[in-house]
């Protein structure tokens, strides 16, 4: 029997214990559980409009499955981890964890939701109509070995870009992203504290982080992230953005190979990023660059109503 404890803030002893279990999923995966926004809240243990509930069963000394809610960008994004050992229950564990994550979201006033699912199966299609969620976007991650070819470095060479300098870009960048992703749930709407919560992140690199200026302005940036899987370097196109008034001018995709080459000169030698898969634009321009896909996300959405009293 499945025993539920709902968490608003999370000690050391309790983050360990969720931690083991996203590191065991991870590496059944080969894909982090939480996103950045997600795992951020949690190891800070407990921002405003975070929750979490974490799953126990009886003769076994690990929680057995974990979700988080939090407050992103006027909506919810929630994720449900189930221990690899305990994924053959799924269809047991599942409801009673997405019941108990929506109930949270209920109760503190309701919203829209997204729930984000690594390569879903049907179990996750006939969960998420239960709960009232529907199929929306999906992402696709893809990759690309590095170094480039230098037919690709060589169409960039005259495109300048320059690294970012905390305690000055930080407005402009906040300007950039945010009209970039006006409409976006999670990268939309950014502030101060949320872009300094990046910066303190130990991949955080400022040589790594490409900024194209027009006229003294930032244009655009390329966000990069190195990770370590233990056998190689691989490089992350983080965040990739231009500003509105220069869309057009070819800036995305000079940006891109300015972020690869950055990887490649610290020591990557794969590179990949995610893109919405109904941007048929950028997945071309991507395609272009000798990017090829590897995986999929899919989030289901549905907007929760306020809990009251008579329900």
């Amino acid at each position: 029997m499945l025993r539920l404890e709902i968490l608003r803030n999370v000690n050391d002893a309790e983050f360990a214990a969720v931690h083991e279990l996203l590191v065991a999923a991870e590496r059944a995966d080969g894909h982090r559980a939480l996103s950045d926004h997600l795992w951020l809240d949690l190891r800070q243990g407990g921002r405003a409009g975070f929750a979490a509930v974490v799953g126990t069963e009886a003769g076994h000394d690990h929680p057995v499955a974990y979700s988080q809610v939090s407050r992103g960008n006027d909506s919810w994004s929630i994720d449900v981890v189930v221990h690899p050992h305990h994924r053959y229950d799924m269809a047991a564990i599942g409801p009673e964890m997405m019941s108990a994550t929506l109930d949270i979201v209920r109760q503190v006033g309701g919203g829209h939701v997204h729930w984000w699912v690594f390569e879903p199966t049907s179990i996750h299609f006939d969960l998420a109509e239960r709960m009232g969620l529907q199929p929306g976007r999906e992402l696709m991650q893809m990759r690309r070995s590095l170094p480039l070819p230098d037919t690709i470095a060589h169409f960039a060479a005259p495109f300048h870009t320059r690294s970012f300098v905390p305690g000055v870009d930080e407005d402009a960048w906040l300007r950039v992203n945010n009209a970039a992703f006006a409409s976006h749930a999670e990268q939309g709407g950014w502030n101060a504290d949320i872009l300094k919560s990046r910066m303190m992140e130990p991949w955080f690199n400022p040589e790594g982080f490409r900024i194209h200026d027009v006229e003294g302005n930032m244009a655009g940036f390329c966000w990069t992230k190195m990770h370590d899987s233990g056998t190689h370097l691989m490089g992350e196109i983080y965040v990739i953005a231009v500003d509105p008034t220069f869309v057009g001018h070819g800036f995305g995709s000079l940006l891109t190979i300015a972020g690869l080459e950055s990887l490649a000169a610290h020591g990557a030698t794969e590179a990949m990023l995610y893109v919405d898969c109904n941007n048929t634009a950028a997945v071309a321009m991507y395609e272009k660059l000798g990017f090829t896909p590897r995986y999929r996300e899919r989030a289901f959405v549905g907007d929760i109503h306020e809990k009251t009293k008579a329900s």
